[in-house]
């Protein structure tokens, strides 16, 4: 299995305080080797994305206007919560380029796996909006780089992330090939495109307070049935670790557990549906030993170690 990375991805900053900080990314790759599951791994660079595909999922406009705006220093504020440094757009093409990389190394059969350790996160990127601390959809990105293949006619998108993934429900709304399932608390940020009715889009709200045995009831009953219909060839994961209980972020009350038991259920859907095909990148998680544990056992069962 391939661990995708790059140290640039530590040179996106935003605004002092924030959550989304460098320490995210610094904090699990150190995890990861000190428990020694990263020398079971095949760690690899990765490459940014280019102009063209990005251009597959995002306006051309949208592109033009964060390219202009990215600063030579200081930061420009892109929402309250979002905002660009001089490496931000750097790091974010990494984090895109990353899983895009990801899809084609699967595909062309060099790893059965992938877990792209990368940062900014890009599941509330909208075709044309910048928000929740996304700047690009990687994980969007890498859908439309697996339906390239002439072997691949269905994707799936599976988001654990305990922010809904409204950027990917928007790209792929009138996208039938692509299945995005998303679980997430509700009501809760961002606030959009919950309520979408598509046949290939599953929304799974979750209530402030959510244990581990009602989301695992409520995932298991609303992925498995959807999966099964859509039969993808390549499976896609949008790994949030923010649903954990110690994260600072979010109300719901996720164990280290919990994150071990989806990658599981991933990796059964996968082995039933897709050849085993998955692509995972890290989206949210902001308490630095939540996120290194709940990864690390996200990891370790893709992996199969």
């Amino acid at each position: 299995m391939q661990l995708i990375t790059h140290a640039d991805c530590l040179e996106h900053k935003m605004m002092p305080g924030s959550p989304e900080r460098p320490e995210r990314l610094s904090t699990l790759l150190r995890y990861l080797h000190d428990s020694g599951l990263q020398a079971d791994l095949d760690t690899r660079l990765a490459q940014p994305v280019d102009l063209q595909t990005l251009s597959s999922v995002h306006d051309e406009t949208f592109l033009q206007s964060l390219n202009a705006a990215l600063p030579d220093s200081g930061l420009f504020n892109v929402d309250p919560d979002t905002a660009m440094g001089p490496g931000s757009l750097r790091a974010a093409a990494l984090a895109a380029g990353a899983v895009t990389g990801a899809v084609a190394e699967v595909l062309c059969g060099n790893t059965q796996r992938a877990f792209c350790a990368v940062r900014p996160p890009g599941h509330h990127a909208e075709a044309d909006t910048a928000m929740g601390f996304c700047f690009y959809n990687s994980i969007a990105l890498g859908a439309i780089t697996a339906l390239e293949d002439d072997a691949i006619e269905r994707v799936a998108i599976l988001d654990f992330d305990v922010h809904h993934g409204n950027g990917t429900v928007d790209i792929f709304k009138d996208t039938p090939q692509v299945l995005v399932c998303s679980s997430f608390q509700h009501p809760f940020y961002p606030h959009r495109y919950t309520d979408i009715v598509r046949d290939n889009i599953v929304n799974t709200p979750l209530p402030a307070g959510t244990d581990s045995s009602a989301f695992r009831t409520a995932v298991e009953r609303d992925w498995t049935r959807a999966v099964e219909a859509h039969r993808p060839q390549f499976i896609l994961v949008s790994a949030g670790f923010d649903a954990h209980r110690d994260d600072p972020l979010a109300e719901l009350l996720l164990e280290d557990e919990d994150f071990r038991w989806i990658t599981e259920l991933i990796v059964d859907l996968a082995n039933r549906f897709c050849e085993g095909r998955i692509v995972s990148a890290l989206e949210g998680g902001y308490d630095l030993n939540a996120l290194s544990r709940s990864a690390h056992a996200h990891i370790e069962v893709l992996s199969g170690v």
